[in-house]
């Protein structure tokens, strides 16, 4: 299972590859790898929010309260869980258009794959630098939507060209997605969720 993750990052074609294979014989195990990895995000920051805090410039690091920290890990974990097998059954969905049938476990397993950069780089939440975060967040987004371009035509058995047009769609939505739940965690703010700091 983890060996998969090694592979996407030294020679990815090829672990594509050995991924299409498992998933055709039924022994590619990737939910595990979901739930895993999933947890790095939230206790990488649970950590770091509670122990360390954030500072910006030479004022003093905002910390939150352990509470406070725990409530939004959870909910953090569960909604990465959700993204990923959400994403998962968009990508069946989607695939009516440039594939002739495309399994569930397809689906999810290249949900769950493109999604291991963003969640291992989750650990720098340790020690929240902002700057720092942003631009190894940014290096993972870029690796991740190159594992989609990658891995989808390989997964899926289907022409680079048509593969193109399907990651496109569904990094499309995945945008939109993002956008939407960044208006629902200013909505829950408002309406009592938000952070309490220790300061």
């Amino acid at each position: 299972m983890f060996g998969h993750v090694i592979g996407l990052f030294s020679s990815p074609e090829s672990e594509w590859k050995k991924i299409r294979a498992k998933l055709e014989n039924g022994t590619c195990q990737y939910t595990m790898l979901v739930f895993l990895l999933a947890l790095l995000p939230p206790v990488s920051g649970f950590i770091g929010t509670t122990q360390f805090g954030w500072q910006i410039g030479t004022a003093e690091p905002v910390k939150l309260t352990v509470s406070s920290a725990l409530t939004i890990s959870v909910g953090y974990y569960f909604a990465i869980v959700l993204g990923i097998f959400v994403m998962g059954y968009v990508i069946k969905w989607m695939g009516q258009t440039y594939v002739k049938s495309v399994r569930l476990s397809e689906a999810v397993a290249l949900a769950a794959f493109v999604s291991v950069p963003l969640l291992l780089v989750g650990i720098f939440m340790l020690y929240p630098i902002l700057w720092v975060n942003f631009l190894v967040g940014l290096m993972a987004l870029s690796y991740s939507v190159f594992l989609l371009y990658s891995g989808l035509p390989i997964v899926m058995d289907i022409p680079k060209e048509k593969g193109f047009l399907y990651a496109t769609a569904i990094l499309g939505f995945g945008m939109v997605a993002l956008v939407g739940m960044l208006v629902v965690t200013v909505l829950l703010w408002g309406v009592g969720f938000e952070p309490s700091f220790t300061r």
